[in-house]
């Protein structure tokens, strides 16, 4: 601190912040689409934060802290209130405590991530990142405004939803971390084509597109688990010897 901090980076993560508090104001005053849309150009600027400061080799731990706070406000904080105001305030004490258990557990999500960052295996995240999890919850906004569903005052899906993607946070299972994986080093020449169409579906359809996409990398994880879990019972009921049965002579 006494040397002075890494302009660049702090001011992607300012950014951050910023969408998220735009995010909570506009959810407050009924405008759910547009908060939905900030919370999705905060994860924007979370990749962009953390990239640069890489890439500057300007990486700090007040960096990592202060982007930390920005991603409780932007996505805890904001998604909950969102969801909250949007559907779960008919629920009554039942709707307010599901949107508080996904701030808290995106709280959680947060506090061990930075205290196992050095020991968590590269290009994994443990538990389904707080980026995602908000991203699900605005994307599902985004899509019902736009395909104008009704109904959701009382939906039981969407509260279910937000219980879910809680348990799946502070959850163990093994989540694929792309920003790390895809985007460093040399890639096959295919990979710049998928991303070209990719970005052609999101630019045609984003709320439907932007929807799908997250939801199958927020069921990527369980369906992974239940696969390996599925093979290694397989295994060990290979592996048992069947007792031989011996008829009894007469």
């Amino acid at each position: 601190m006494i040397r002075g901090v890494y302009l660049l980076p702090n001011l992607f993560t300012m950014g951050n912040l910023f969408c998220g508090f735009f995010a909570i104001i506009s959810a407050i005053k009924g405008d759910f689409g547009l908060a939905a849309t900030a919370i999705i150009v905060a994860n924007l600027f979370d990749i962009l934060d953390g990239k640069v400061a890489r890439i500057m080799h300007a990486t700090s731990r007040f960096g990592m802290e202060f982007d930390s706070l920005a991603d409780l406000v932007s996505f805890g904080v904001a998604p909950g209130l969102l969801i909250f105001l949007w559907s779960l305030s008919s629920f009554g004490r039942l709707g307010w405590l599901a949107a508080f258990l996904f701030v808290a557990c995106g709280a959680l999500r947060l506090a061990r991530y930075n205290v196992q960052v050095e020991t968590t295996e590269k290009g994994t995240f443990n538990g389904l990142p707080i980026p995602a999890a908000a991203s699900m919850l605005a994307t599902t906004v985004l899509i019902c405004e736009h395909l104008g569903a009704t109904g959701i005052e009382s939906n039981v899906v969407l509260l279910l939803l937000c219980y879910g993607l809680a348990f799946l946070m502070v959850s163990n299972v093994k989540y694929p971390a792309f920003k790390e994986s895809i985007f460093s080093g040399r890639a096959p020449f295919i990979a710049l084509v998928m991303l070209a169409v990719t970005f052609i579906v999101v630019a045609a359809e984003p709320q439907i597109s932007l929807f799908f996409i997250i939801l199958i990398y927020t069921l990527s994880g369980p369906v992974k688990l239940l696969l390996q879990l599925t093979g290694l019972m397989k295994k060990r009921t290979q592996g048992v010897k069947k007792e031989p049965v011996s008829a009894d002579s007469n």
